[in-house]
């Protein structure tokens, strides 16, 4: 089941959504068995600045998603959906859990925020 459409990604130049990216995020959500709210797909420089992300985010390239977050049990359906559907990099804050598939990266990494 498709789930996510392009434009909860949102939008920057040409930049698309990575494919496995949403793949795994449908996954991740019929696992869940939850919604999940995309809080930050696809952000501008300007916009990743803004909002303090790294100035190589994964969110820049269309790899990486902030799913809203609105409590402990929430948060737990969503790390454990999202490590099952395959995702090696998620970083959990509060009120958000982020996942991205950028292999630039290290994998196999969880972090807080």
């Amino acid at each position: 089941m498709i789930y996510f459409h392009r434009d909860e990604f949102g939008y920057h130049g040409d930049v698309e959504p990575c494919p496995d990216l949403v793949q795994m995020l449908d996954s991740a959500r019929s696992i869940a068995g939850i919604p999940f709210v995309i809080n930050s797909g696809i952000r501008s420089p300007e916009r990743n600045a803004q909002v303090g992300g790294s100035p190589n985010s994964a969110h820049l390239t269309g790899h990486a998603v902030d799913i809203r977050v609105k409590s402990g049990s929430e948060r737990l359906k969503i790390v454990m959906a999202c490590l099952e559907a395959g995702f090696q990099r998620i970083g959990v804050g509060n009120g958000f859990v982020h996942v991205d598939t950028d292999t630039r990266k290290p994998q196999g990494v969880m972090w807080v925020y």
